[in-house]
């Protein structure tokens, strides 16, 4: 491939200079048009701040919200995936009603609004499916140490019934989309390996855990990756219920000082630092992936 050095026209510039003028008048707009008093000294304690009485910095209500988005979005991810994997499966069936169901749930849950689904599945998983499984309990009869352990991997005491149920019902809504990349993965596998794997003795369940699954899964991880960014991105939807995540703590410190601008700004830069670096991650893996399959 024959690289050409990039070119400068009169076109780019004059875009630029609107660009670049757009974003002046932008920002005498808000700095003069607005009645604000911008305060930005007090973002930093809502960040990181120095606890005397531990005597080391705490992650202040921002950055709890922060951590918490990143296990909430990990943790529907992996379900997800577990979820859109079976589903993919069904889509790709030789079984009618396995390939029906499959169809089902993706354009199902697909055509709605995720919001509706997050306050039907969110409320049907903490208000029947949590209190049958005794998930309070289970958290409050364990030590302390085991306790300190399930609130960094998931939330503290109080919040992990609710979290937990979020992630469940965050992961029904992006199985949806994974499923259909995973049946895009499988769909792709050449149909020799499904010869040559019958011509070894393989049951047709051999077939896809042991041949088609592994070969799908490595041509779906750049998709499956940057999945992972929507999720990322969606998981300010479960803030209308009350999970603590970044989104929800913004609202909660909007509330509190009324200094609007500066957390939506902050709550912009952490959302965009997460998801960039996650989005170049994901470049080195697509590009890897090129070399492979090159």
């Amino acid at each position: 491939m024959i690289f050409r050095k990039p070119r400068i026209t009169l076109l780019d510039i004059a875009v630029t200079v609107l660009l670049l003028g757009a974003g002046f008048f932008l920002y005498i707009r808000i700095v003069k048009g607005l009645d604000y008093n911008w305060e930005w000294s007090f973002i930093l304690n809502y960040i990181y701040r120095y606890d005397e009485q531990a005597g080391s910095w705490v992650p202040g209500m921002l950055m709890r919200g922060f951590f918490a988005t990143i296990r909430l979005s990990i943790w529907a991810t992996l379900l997800a995936i577990f979820l859109g994997t079976i589903i993919g499966l069904f889509r790709t069936s030789s079984n009618l009603l396995q390939r029906l169901l499959g169809f089902s749930y993706v354009q199902t849950i697909r055509n709605l609004p995720p919001l509706v689904l997050i306050f039907i599945f969110y409320f049907f998983v903490s208000d029947q499916i949590m209190p049958v499984l005794g998930v309070d309990d289970f958290f409050r009869n364990r030590s302390q140490e085991t306790q300190n352990i399930l609130a960094f991997l998931f939330a503290p005491a109080g919040q992990f019934s609710s979290f937990l149920a979020a992630v469940f019902t965050l992961a029904i809504y992006e199985a949806a989309y994974i499923a259909e990349i995973i049946r895009g993965g499988i769909n792709s596998i050449s149909k020799g390996q499904w010869e040559a794997s019958a011509a070894l003795g393989f049951s047709r369940r051999q077939q896809i855990w042991l041949v088609i699954l592994p070969q799908a899964y490595q041509r779906c991880l750049p998709p499956l990756a940057g999945q992972f960014i929507s999720t990322i991105k969606d998981s300010a939807i479960v803030s209308v219920i009350s999970i603590q995540e970044l989104t929800f703590q913004g609202m909660e410190l909007m509330a509190a000082t009324y200094k609007t601008f500066e957390i939506w700004i902050t709550i912009t830069i952490l959302y965009l630092t997460l998801t960039f670096t996650c989005s170049k991650i994901i470049g080195r893996l697509e590009k890897r992936q090129a070399r492979k399959f090159r």
